[in-house]
């Protein structure tokens, strides 16, 4: 037996490849997702705190259409590997290319609304589709 420990050992290319294989998809993708947040150098969802002004990046879960004291809001959910984020247009019944699935950059001030992270509307830039 080896002294060391296994979380302490060299990672070969068989191990990431059997870790990769036996790993959950939602998994793989939260890697790939966190990996291109390093990468764009946005700031990670889950590393974001109240009144901060972020970019962070990641792939549009959900999008709805969601009143807010009478005025029509679109809301999308964010995540990016990490966390989720709700980014909310206010005022816009829809825009076009924000749909489930779109990846796109967004930059605001984090606030905190019912203990989750809102960006109230951001800038945003809809990723390239051919890169999805």
């Amino acid at each position: 037996m080896s002294a060391v420990p296994r979380s302490e050992k060299p990672v070969g290319r068989f191990r990431r490849m059997l870790d990769r294989l036996s790993s959950s998809q939602e998994d793989l993708e939260s890697e790939e997702l966190r990996e291109e947040a390093e990468t764009v150098g946005c700031t990670r969802i889950g590393d974001c705190h109240d009144r901060q002004i972020v970019t962070v990046t990641g792939t549009l879960r959900t999008v709805t259409l969601r009143p807010r004291a009478g005025v029509p809001a679109l809301e999308a959910e964010l995540f990016d590997g990490s966390a989720a984020l709700d980014v909310v247009w206010l005022g816009r019944r829809s825009i076009v290319g924000i749909e489930p699935g779109r990846r796109l950059i967004a930059s605001g001030r984090v606030s905190m609304s019912r203990g989750r992270r809102v960006l109230f509307n951001p800038k945003y830039e809809l990723r390239p589709l051919g890169r999805e």
